[in-house]
């Protein structure tokens, strides 16, 4: 019978790679995380200025500012620096063209008072700095208001969708001025905010951020589903669901807030390699025990009586989630440090994140489970497809991943 269920299980992997590979390879290696972040800090400038520290993507920012594509001399002076890896060339094309870098930005970001334009005035010379190994053009802008006012409205469209270098751009913003503290993340679709907002809308603003990263992030739902597809009670889904929880949170906090620090390249991979491993595991245990692949081998004590596989897997996510917590940090763009202010921001984009999670596990684990105890055979052939497609992606990703295609 054996014999049949892994002949079976080959059958699965095989047919699901032939339909799958083809789809995957015009896809792109990175299955989530902003084409873009843009960062903004506000705070109370000289004689009741409004003060901007802009933080933006040197490369694009060239691009997109220059007013006559590749024959403009912003985007000569600035291209050949960036490809030269020249920190000092790069500053200098900024200084030379800071009226057209400017006018680029303030034509994009604005600060309004009680309804009016606040004008922007350059401080300094624009310098280089740099994201994870990314270089970015740190712009100070002092704007002065018609008025002065305890409220002002912030508005970005830097690096629109409409430009086609990029999409989904983020502006990340904290603030401290008028008394208000907080932060706001700014993209086309909410591309405005009030530094008078209650703390229930700043906060909401992250919540749905978190929750939106989750549904669009699909290795993060494919790792889910493979977690679901390989739980074979309640207790385990919900324990596996908690260590993976647990573990992201704490790498997600930590890095988000500057405190760890872990290069994509090597984060990305391992996220695509995770989803594969526990896809695989299930598909394991269908190939040894076959029909008896959901049944349960003799159980530990205590309150959480766990089998050792049970006990092996559970230790498996939370390794894996620490890994995805990386992710989660990459994708978000932020690495601050620490305050109490984003530290609120980036608990309630991890509570966006798990409430959709959560709202998967409830809908999807009970319906398997209907299956599984009124259609043994096909609950397992179920399970047992997807996770060899979640685990041929993984694979796929993995692989895309390592060699940078």
């Amino acid at each position: 019978m054996f014999r049949h269920v892994r002949r079976t299980v080959v059958i699965i992997f095989v047919g699901i790679a032939a339909a799958v590979i083809p789809f995957l390879g015009a896809g792109p290696a990175s299955a989530h995380g902003f084409s873009s972040t843009v960062y903004a800090k506000i705070s109370a400038g000289d004689e009741g200025h409004i003060r901007t520290a802009l933080e933006l993507e040197y490369d694009l920012l060239i691009v997109s500012a220059a007013d006559s594509g590749d024959d403009d001399p912003l985007f000569r002076a600035g291209t050949a620096a960036f490809e030269a890896g020249d920190t000092g060339a790069q500053a200098v094309a900024l200084k030379t063209h800071a009226a057209t870098v400017l006018r680029y930005v303030s034509d994009r970001f604005s600060v309004t008072s009680r309804g009016e334009a606040c004008r922007p005035t350059q401080v300094g010379d624009a310098t280089i700095g740099e994201r994870e190994g990314v270089p970015y053009a740190d712009l100070l802008l002092d704007w002065t208001c018609p008025e002065r006012a305890d409220e002002h409205e912030v508005r970005s469209g830097l690096f629109p969708d409409d430009e086609a270098y990029v999409k989904d751009t983020k502006t990340i913003v904290t603030y401290e001025i008028d008394g208000r503290s907080g932060s706001a993340a700014l993209d086309a679709a909410h591309p405005s905010f009030s530094t008078g907002q209650a703390w229930y809308e700043r906060f909401g603003e992250f919540f749905l951020l978190g929750a939106e990263h989750l549904l669009s992030g699909i290795d993060h739902i494919l790792f889910l589903l493979a977690l679901i597809a390989g739980s074979r009670r309640l207790r385990e889904i919900v324990l596996a669901a908690t260590s993976f929880t647990l573990a992201h949170s704490v790498t997600f906090m930590l890095a988000a807030l500057g405190l760890v620090e872990v290069p994509a390249a090597v984060v990305e991979p391992v996220i695509a390699l995770s989803i594969a491993v526990v896809a695989g595991w299930h598909l394991w245990g269908i190939w040894r025990r076959g029909d008896h692949a959901t049944d349960l081998e003799t159980a530990g004590h205590g309150h959480l009586s766990l089998d050792r596989s049970g006990w092996v897997r559970l230790g498996v996510v939370f390794c894996f989630g620490l890994v995805h917590g990386l992710g989660f940090a990459g994708a978000l763009g932020i690495d601050e440090a620490w305050s109490w202010t984003l530290l609120w921001s980036l608990l309630v984009f991890n509570v966006g994140i798990e409430v959709v999670q959560l709202t998967i596990i409830a809908i999807v684990f009970p319906l398997l489970i209907v299956l599984r105890r009124r259609a043994p055979k096909i609950g397992l052939w179920v399970t047992g497809a997807v996770s060899g497609a979640v685990s041929i992606m993984g694979l796929v990703w993995f692989v895309q991943r390592v060699s940078g295609s």
